[in-house]
């Protein structure tokens, strides 16, 4: 299935010859009059696409779109189109996560390139999320038990300490701690903590009460 681009500008004529050049490209391409539109049919966060985004639109103007976009968990890309240049304007955006700044008119070669890059960082994000989630699964598939010591070999704790901790055998944390390492799909501890830490498990304060 090819990108989606969404292409928010007030000018009627600039949004159909820039729908015509897209399409030719390969991509599907949604047109908004204004970036109120935009988030009456709010994008599937699913599906990969990126904004194409006029910087002075009547109503919501383009940074204020992306700032709501950002307040929505929305991770679809931006890059923004404007008549003139304004310095300040760019650095904000950029800084906010704008993928990249176009100055109108926009040659098919600038454009291409802006929006291919958009699709990668955006297909990026997409992967990572669903091994974020895969990940996810994978912890609630433990049992409350292999939960426990998976909590603590992560933080740096020896079977023995393991052990003494839950009131158990070292012979059964060792079985807990294999079926741990099997049920994450992990290779050596060090993948184990890198998981914990991918899914927010480590906090600086678990550190100190090691």
């Amino acid at each position: 299935m090819p990108g989606l681009v969404h292409v928010v500008d007030d000018d009627a004529s600039f949004r159909t010859a820039i729908e015509r050049r897209l399409k030719l490209a390969g991509y599907d391409v949604a047109t908004y009059a204004s970036a109120q539109e935009l988030l009456d049919r709010l994008p599937d966060p699913d599906r990969l696409g990126c904004v194409l985004l006029d910087v002075q639109i009547p109503g919501l103007s383009g940074p204020e779109l992306q700032t709501r976009l950002i307040e929505l968990g929305s991770t679809l890309p931006i890059v923004f189109l404007t008549g003139h240049a304004d310095t300040a304007t760019t650095v904000r955006a950029i800084k906010a996560g704008a993928e990249d700044f176009l100055t109108k008119p926009v040659s098919s070669e600038q454009l291409i390139d802006a929006i291919e890059r958009a699709m990668a960082r955006h297909e990026a994000a997409r992967s990572q999320r669903s091994r974020l989630e895969s990940l996810r699964a994978l912890v609630a598939a433990l049992t409350p038990r292999e939960r426990q010591v998976f909590d603590l070999i992560v933080r740096g704790k020896i079977n023995k300490q393991v052990a003494h901790e839950l009131g158990t055998t070292e012979r059964t944390v060792k079985a807990h701690r294999h079926q741990v390492m099997e049920k994450m799909q992990a290779r050596s501890l060090a993948e184990l903590v890198s998981i914990a830490e991918r899914l927010g498990m480590l906090h600086p304060k678990d550190e100190r009460r090691g």
